[in-house]
């Protein structure tokens, strides 16, 4: 699908400037994806990669210039950052982390735009943000293009990595529980 996209744009894989990927937080599986195949078409072109942020991608598709970003990260938990525009891109503020929607970091301001699928997963977040945000919007992604806008700057100013040097975030240490955690020691 890559080369497809590049031959209809009459590129070919080596005349890009580099490859960025959605670093995470996210999905363990959706993050390792999306940094082995940068990082594979990286390596076969000799371009460098860069990792986005998937909540500062989340930022940047919102619209706002001072953003909430909660992200559902299933088990009662989600993914949370504050970002503030800074230029081309986000100042984080606060994050990234993962915690339950009650402890999610809040703006020392109001005027924030609240964005991501946490706030339609856990409604708690809109009682925990009030008074701080100006508008929620749940339906707001992070998206290829933000990830796309929000790198170009990056690799114009030399800061792609070396491909083999590319890697997820991830922010949660424990995804699954071993057997002997899921059982209840008996007494």
């Amino acid at each position: 699908m890559v080369m497809e996209l590049l031959a209809e744009a009459g590129l070919a894989l080596r005349d890009l400037d580099g490859l960025a990927h959605g670093m995470g937080p996210g999905s363990f599986t959706g993050l390792r994806i999306a940094c082995g195949v940068a990082q594979g078409l990286a390596l076969g072109a000799g371009l460098p990669v860069l990792g986005v942020s998937t909540l500062e991608a989340l930022a940047e598709e919102s619209g706002g210039e001072r953003v909430a970003a909660c992200l559902d990260a299933r088990m009662h938990e989600i993914y949370a950052g504050l970002y503030q525009r800074q230029g081309e891109g986000w100042r984080c503020l606060a994050g990234p982390l993962v915690c339950p929607p009650a402890a999610a970091p809040l703006p020392d301001k109001a005027g924030y735009v609240g964005a991501g699928s946490g706030f339609a997963a856990y409604p708690v977040l809109a009682e925990r943000f009030a008074g701080r945000l100006v508008r929620i919007d749940a339906t707001v992604f992070p998206h290829a293009r933000a990830i796309a806008r929000l790198a170009a700057p990056c690799f114009a100013r030399g800061e792609g990595r070396p491909a083999e040097a590319a890697e997820p975030l991830y922010i949660r240490d424990k995804v699954a529980l071993k057997i002997h955690e899921r059982v209840a020691p008996q007494s």
